[in-house]
């Protein structure tokens, strides 16, 4: 049974499950519920704190999941509300907490609330979503668009009126502004937390509330979005009346106080803007609103030592109490090895290198499924794509599906062992040849590696919840302090694909920390470090 701790989230690791990647028992060619519980003593030996399942809602599956028709059951295709009872009690015994993706800016089209408010001007549920009149000539209210393409506004034939979607036309967004909407988006986030849920990743989460007057966004003046292909002309506006209002604040307290009432929970917002660090110390104001705030930072093609010492620093500089949850995958981009990597690094080596380096980062972190397999970006051509989003912005931006395909289990199985009848996306040779089976054969290998990294990690307070310091350093070494009752340590990285000899002499004392993954030795003040690779230690002295 897992220990109950309150503060369980400040440092922690969360495993990031695709559900309908993840592993398909009945063998239908979509992973399911019950696949997920098959495999969480996999996931447990990881040494993970939590899980996060993304949608497995009734849905009409246009998005996949996250066009939601029914808050408070299950998709059939991923089984049933017992399946989730039962995954849920596997997890608690494995000592794993399990929280969800909730999608409540915007639901299905065909979610009974928006087929009852568009029926009419005048029903009960007519003003839960947001719809506004033409302009005189027939166009649009105003100029807000859609992250998926194209105007943020749909036709309603039925109503003769707009309504507002920032995704997919069936997709339409709640408004946030009736205080039935907000009662019913509480209600739902209550009935998962009586099933045993112990938190939520909140989709979206700045997008809750709307300007009222619907005024026109600005043109965007400033650099591209940093989670927007530059192909979409969504990066032409700067968007501060479609989302992030401050009303989204005022309805995040009444989400935490029903969270405090239930033990051991936990909240991360996905926040979506220009430039989201400026926003978690609102979002996230000590023991008010959310827990922790998951950002674009690192999602990006971006990378390297000044990149990360910068993007931290400013965040650190602006979090106030907050509170940061790092990732460098997910569902959404591509794969990091294809993202960040050359070609004179093996998979093995930078997935170890990544891993060391953003669990000693101050901040919780997300590690997204298949990732500690070292897996690359699959492929998918035209034909296969399933992603709305790829197949429409094709082939300048080839969408989501190439992070989302079928986690390899074991190399020579129909479907690498994910399901035996044809997955909804193919799974490529090179991702077989990277099946769990095969990594946990060899004791080198990133599994073993992310593995060994977790649980060293977990016996470090320091590395967990201390605070950060960036040292003076040039590329390709990134050096900082993490400090915590007292214990200072010591954090070198060489992000170079060549040997480095890093002077630590200023630093006084150094104490090389006993169960580090990389074999750096430390010689008369200098560490002699290997290409992709991290050194710790306590620090003595000054």
């Amino acid at each position: 049974m897992r220990k109950l701790d309150a503060d369980w989230w400040r440092g922690g690791v969360i495993y990031q499950i695709y559900p309908r990647s993840f592993c398909d028992a009945n063998n239908d060619g979509i992973g399911d519920l019950k696949g997920i519980a098959s495999k969480l003593d996999y996931v447990a030996s990881l040494g993970v704190d939590a899980i996060w399942i993304s949608p497995f809602f009734k849905s009409p599956m246009k998005d996949f999941g996250y066009d939601v028709s029914d808050y408070c059951d299950i998709a059939p295709e991923f089984g049933t509300l017992a399946d989730f009872d039962a995954l849920i009690a596997k997890a608690d015994s494995l000592g794993i907490r399990v929280m969800i993706d909730l999608v409540l800016s915007h639901s299905s089209d065909q979610h009974p609330w928006f087929i009852e408010s568009r029926s009419s001007r005048d029903n009960p549920k007519a003003d839960w979503y947001i719809w506004a009149d033409p302009k005189p000539d027939g166009t649009p209210p105003n100029n807000w668009m859609s992250i998926f393409g194209g105007s943020a506004w749909e036709w309603d034939a039925k109503r003769r009126q707009y309504y507002m979607h920032n995704f997919l036309t069936s997709q339409p967004d709640l408004n946030f502004h009736n205080p039935d909407v907000q009662r019913a988006a509480l209600e739902t986030v209550e009935f998962w937390l009586k099933r045993g849920v112990k938190g939520f990743r909140l989709d979206t989460v700045n997008f809750f509330f709307h300007d009222r007057q619907l005024r026109d966004n600005p043109v965007n003046d400033g650099p591209l979005l940093e989670y927007v292909p530059e192909s979409n002309p969504y990066n032409f506006q700067k968007h501060i009346y479609n989302k992030t209002q401050p009303e989204n604040v005022v309805f995040l307290e009444k989400v935490r106080a029903l969270l405090d009432q239930y033990e051991d929970c936990a909240s991360v917002g996905e926040m979506s803007a220009a430039n989201s660090a400026l926003l978690i110390p609102t979002y996230t104001e000590r023991n008010k609103r959310l827990h922790m705030v998951y950002t674009f930072a690192f999602l990006t093609d971006n990378f390297g030592p000044s990149f990360v010492r910068e993007k931290m620093e400013f965040t650190e500089a602006n979090m106030g109490s907050g509170w940061i949850c790092l990732a460098f995958s997910n569902h959404d981009v591509r794969r990091v090895y294809t993202r960040w990597a050359d070609q004179t690094v093996s998979a093995d080596r930078f997935i170890t290198f990544l891993i060391s380096l953003f669990t000693s980062l101050r901040g919780s972190f997300c590690l997204y499924e298949g990732e500690e397999l070292g897996l690359s970006e699959a492929d998918i051509p035209f034909e296969k794509l399933q992603d709305p989003y790829g197949i429409r912005f094709w082939p300048e931006f080839k969408g989501r599906d190439g992070c989302r395909t079928p986690m390899p289990w074991l190399k020579d199985a129909p479907n690498a062992g994910f399901s035996s009848a044809e997955p909804w996306l193919p799974v490529p040779p090179e991702h077989a040849a990277r099946a769990v089976e095969v990594m946990e054969r060899d004791v080198d290998s990133c599994l073993h590696n992310v593995r060994n990294i977790l649980h060293w990690r977990r016996g470090l307070p320091v590395l967990l919840k201390g605070d950060i310091r960036f040292l003076p350093s040039h590329d390709p070494i990134l050096l900082f302090v993490r400090e915590y009752e007292g214990r200072r340590v010591l954090a070198a990285f060489n992000f170079g694909n060549a040997p480095q000899t890093v002077d630590l002499s200023a630093y006084g004392v150094l104490s090389p920390l006993a169960g580090q993954i990389f074999t750096n030795r430390l010689d008369g003040g200098h560490v002699l470090m290997e290409p992709y690779s991290s050194y710790f230690a306590d620090m003595q002295g000054t």
